[in-house]
């Protein structure tokens, strides 16, 4: 028997932003003229909306609320359409819904990273727009989750094997929008709030300038920071004296391995500059004076570290903020997107100098001289820099000279301390092999000896030699190294830094460094080094000295395994030079000096003309094929 009245189109549910307009429709036959009335439910008050009584009711989108329609003929039939939900979005980001939006989902919410505990709830939730409603799918490492068909995923007692990534799809018959993927990680780590997928900083320090005073702190801050962010668990590649070549390709490699949810610092000492808001940094072959294409933009490197999704970008910049040619455009730089991750620790405030302290051999930048003192706090990376800058501000040399800045849109709480939950080999492969493997090696008259190879720095290391027992048949062993000199690698004594080996006894123990060979600007050999080790000791049958002597080599890939040179930059032979050779200059004990770039103002200024003009140098770009990473 045919029903007095017969719904043919029911209403349907539908997700607005406020404020749109929209008609809600239901359509009825029966053997008899129909009437319509329009009711709505917020919470538990359901009642009738006047004057809603044809077929099409027009919304203007105020408040999340459900909505039915009776349909009623002249004999006291009715019936009542489906019960649909008007979802109202109070706040979506501005440009959504797209101006010719026809109906098709738009996600509004995506869901966040979670890290949980084994055993505890795991929720998840993404939002949509859409004409009619969306329905959702979930997807876990790309399977679809056949039970989580809503908004929220949620997941009672999490397992082990719910760790890995999640995305959702929202569709409806006018298409379909996939939200943005999300790591879940299910474990022990999920005891802190916040952590770090992987830690990986890179610290350059220019202080052998061709044109320009040299510097001297530079060496000694970034070997002491290499290994501080290494106690706090970074993998660090830390180098010196690097032209412009070398920077943008080192740069371009440590972007290259930053990903989603990895803390990333750069930290920068030497020569620099600031111009209306930008940084410059200047490599050790600058002329003199500077040029546009002859410096790095620090805010070209931050724009490239937001792009590769980091939970945590720091930039540290121990140079000078002089401002140069402020009359000239401002180069081209995008703005930073606003994700709330960025945090700048200036050494020096604008327009103004950083210094160093020089007492003897040894020399130290004010800014890494209070920043290592703090740097392992457990506290918000914020609070860790405004404790720097106020020890800075109480430091009687500098009162008056320098203060630090500190720039930041950091909106979450986290520490350089915070745990690693690994979810990718980005950071093994850019701290894998900072130390070559030993080697012994053995001597006509049977005497043996190892060579080790200890990196100061990823460009910069010394061979070591060490006589082994027993040496029962030879008395007076000394054993020396030097390398073969070829036409193919010069020895430039001058590009070697004596002091680094102050740097090396405060890591090893003495007997290990009787003798010594300093590798200088690996990035810069373009074929295998080969050295030669000299034992000179006497025979106890004769009591005659006697000299043996032995070869080996050591693989450029090896040696140059951090930092690859472009195929545009020009080849230089290997930087080489035995131990006591000539080094960097020092100032008196106690002086205040330069530091990074620039005199006190006490002191006799300098003679130069330094005056940079802007940088517009293209986007730094990754490595491409061929190029390979450290």
């Amino acid at each position: 028997m045919q029903e007095a009245i017969t719904i043919t189109e029911q209403p349907v549910s539908v997700s607005v932003p406020a404020g749109y307009s929209f008609t809600l429709r239901c359509r009825a036959q029966g053997r008899s003229p129909l009437q319509y009335q329009w009711f709505c439910q917020h919470q538990s008050d359901c009642r009738l909306i006047p004057g809603a009584t044809n077929q099409d009711l027009p919304i203007i989108a105020e408040q999340t609320q459900l909505y039915t329609c009776r349909v009623n003929d002249l004999h006291r039939n009715a019936v009542f359409s489906d019960w649909v939900k008007v979802e109202v979005h109070q706040c979506v980001a501005r440009g959504l819904p797209p101006r010719l939006w026809q109906g098709e989902p738009v996600i509004v919410l995506n869901p966040q990273e979670q890290r949980v505990e084994v055993g505890q709830p795991l929720q998840l939730q993404c939002a949509a727009m859409g004409v009619p409603a969306p329905s959702y799918q979930w997807y876990h490492n790309g399977n679809p989750l056949e039970q989580q068909k809503r908004k929220k995923l949620w997941i009672t007692h999490s397992r082990v094997s719910d760790s890995g990534t999640y995305l959702c799809c929202a569709s409806n018959s006018h298409g379909e929008h996939w939200s943005s993927a999300v790591d879940v990680h299910i474990g022990p780590c999920g005891s802190g709030k916040f952590f770090a997928t992987g830690k990986i900083a890179l610290l350059v320090g220019n202080n052998r300038y061709q044109h320009h005073p040299n510097l001297m702190a530079p060496v000694r801050d970034v070997f002491e920071l290499r290994h501080l962010l290494e106690h706090l668990g970074f993998q660090v590649v830390s180098l010196l004296d690097l032209n412009k070549a070398e920077m943008a390709t080192a740069v371009a490699q440590f972007l290259q391995l930053l990903g989603k949810g990895v803390y990333a610092v750069f930290y920068y000492a030497g020569h620099g500059y600031e111009h209306l808001g930008r940084n410059y940094m200047v490599p050790v072959d600058a002329p003199q004076p500077y040029a546009p294409e002859n410096c790095i933009s620090v805010q070209r490197i931050l724009q490239k570290m937001q792009q590769q999704q980091t939970a945590l970008n720091i930039i540290l910049l121990d140079t000078c903020r002089k401002w140069y040619n402020s009359g000239r455009a401002l180069s081209q730089v995008q703005p930073l997107e606003p994700w709330g991750n960025t945090v700048y620790g200036y050494s020096t405030s604008e327009d103004a100098e950083a210094y160093e302290l020089q007492d003897g051999e040894f020399s130290s930048g004010i800014f890494m001289k209070y920043l290592k003192k703090h740097i392992l706090q457990e506290k918000k990376v914020t609070h860790m820099l405004e404790d720097v800058l106020e020890d800075i501000g109480r430091d009687p040399l500098v009162t008056g000279k320098q203060v630090m800045e500190i720039k930041h849109t950091l909106k979450e709480a986290r520490s350089l301390t915070d745990p690693i939950c690994a979810s990718g080999a980005g950071a093994e492969r850019w701290g894998h092999g900072q130390e070559l493997p030993s080697r012994t090696v053995t001597f006509p008259c049977g005497a043996r000896a190892q060579l080790r190879f200890l990196r100061l720095f990823s460009n910069l290391m010394f061979v070591c030699a060490k006589p082994l027992p027993p040496l029962a048949h030879i008395t007076e062993p000394q054993l020396l190294l030097h390398q073969l000199e070829t036409d193919a690698v010069a020895i430039q004594r001058e590009s070697c830094l004596d002091h680094v080996e102050t740097l090396l006894a405060s890591v090893y123990k003495r007997e290990e460094l009787d003798c010594i060979f300093q590798l200088c600007a690996l990035q810069k050999i373009q074929t295998d080094v080969v050295l030669q080790l000299d034992l000179h000791y006497t025979q106890p049958s004769t009591n005659q000295r006697t000299c043996e002597s032995l070869q080996t080599t050591l693989q450029k890939s090896l040696l140059r395994q951090f930092v690859c040179q472009r195929k545009d930059s020009q080849p230089a032979p290997a930087r080489v030079c035995p131990q006591g050779a000539p080094g960097l200059g020092t100032e008196p004990k106690g002086s205040l000096g330069t530091g990074s770039g620039h005199s006190l103002p006490s002191s006799s200024p300098s003679t130069f003309s330094s005056e940079p003009e802007e940088n517009d140098e293209s986007e730094l770009a990754l490595p491409g094929p061929g190029q390979g990473r450290p």
